[in-house]
């Protein structure tokens, strides 16, 4: 079933948009913070489609989602009052005291992890906020892994060029599919 070519030619137009930055830019902040979107759909294509802006575009790409991730921190300092109650509620408080306590011992690679990997990078800056890890090291953990994640992307994007664009168009819709079944997995799997 081809559901991910359509998309992906859709997302390939976007890049080429003459807004393409701003949007990469918002996504990437929004990502950080409370959007399920990973800015990897556009940071990819439009590397892709202007390989010579590739640097810039991680770079602005990491900016962003560091500072979205300022954002998702500062939700997790300051609201956590409000949610409190309900993780006591729906018996949850002894989950988040694990997790409390894993952040106290791995806080920095904690975040640092998730910046770079496909794990929700959101999930860590508002646990981040919520256990006052310290800024300073949120900031660099968050600014070391995103920007290792998206250079990566943008250079591997740079390099492949036409080829790597003909073997994207070739297999995405076997890569979509797999991103799913391994999305539902680690649901299954972490989720319950």
């Amino acid at each position: 079933m081809k559901l991910f070519s359509p998309l992906y030619e859709r997302v390939m137009r976007w890049a080429a948009h003459r807004h393409a930055t701003r949007y990469l830019a918002g996504l990437s902040f929004a990502e950080s913070s409370f959007f399920p979107i990973p800015p990897d759909v556009m940071l990819a294509p439009m590397s892709l489609a202007r390989p010579q802006r590739a640097w810039f575009y991680a770079g602005l790409t990491t900016l962003t989602s560091v500072l979205g991730g300022v954002l998702g921190y500062l939700i997790g300092l300051l609201a956590f009052d409000l949610v409190e109650p309900l993780l006591h509620q729906q018996g949850y408080y002894a989950k988040y005291l694990t997790a409390h306590q894993w952040f106290e011992q791995w806080g920095f690679w904690a975040v640092l992890l998730a910046g770079f990997s496909p794990i929700p990078y959101k999930v860590f800056t508002i646990t981040a906020g919520v256990i006052g890890m310290n800024f300073p090291l949120f900031v660099l953990a968050s600014v070391v892994g995103r920007g290792a994640r998206f250079y990566l992307v943008a250079g591997l994007m740079r390099w492949g060029g036409e080829r790597m664009d003909g073997l994207l168009r070739r297999y995405v819709d076997w890569l979509g599919w797999l991103t799913v079944a391994l999305a539902l997995m680690l649901f299954w799997l972490f989720g319950r």
